[in-house]
């Protein structure tokens, strides 16, 4: 209903609903979009961060087994890694004891590479002569009372 003096009809025309419908449409969408690459990277950043952990893993077992031999070993992530496989290759440097130890972790299902680790590590060598002569005693401590 018109009121006299007013020539404005009330409520929305159709145009109008329209292109609010067609706004929302695009924001939902770009939302949608959003969250899916977010929940990706998430996943992504999962995946990187365990590979991490289970390279840094395989470089400390070599740390504390000691014995270390160029060559390159390979295996898997284990029953908690299971989305995982590994391969380590060691090689000497110049410099007798010094390793440069890389660790890739791949993916179980496609092979990509997902991370890889280099490092050096040392260990004497076992033919290499141990001065004594030079270590100092250590002193005894004396009971205060």
């Amino acid at each position: 209903m018109n009121r006299p003096g007013h020539n404005v009809a009330a409520g929305f025309s159709l145009i109008e609903v329209m292109v609010a419908i067609l706004i929302l449409g695009i924001a939902l969408a770009g939302l949608t979009t959003g969250i899916t690459t977010a929940l990706g990277s998430s996943k992504e950043s999962e995946l990187q961060t365990t590979a991490a952990l289970l390279a840094a893993g395989q470089v400390e077992t070599l740390r504390v087994e000691g014995g270390l031999v160029d060559g390159e070993t390979t295996g898997v992530g284990g029953a908690a890694f299971a989305l995982y496989r590994w391969k380590q290759t060691l090689s000497g440097t110049g410099i007798d004891g010094l390793h440069e130890v890389v660790v890739a972790v791949e993916s179980a299902a496609d092979g990509r590479t997902i991370y890889e680790l280099k490092t050096m590590l040392f260990e004497p060598p076992a033919d290499s002569p141990t001065d004594t002569k030079t270590a100092k005693p250590k002193k005894k401590r004396s009971a205060a009372r």
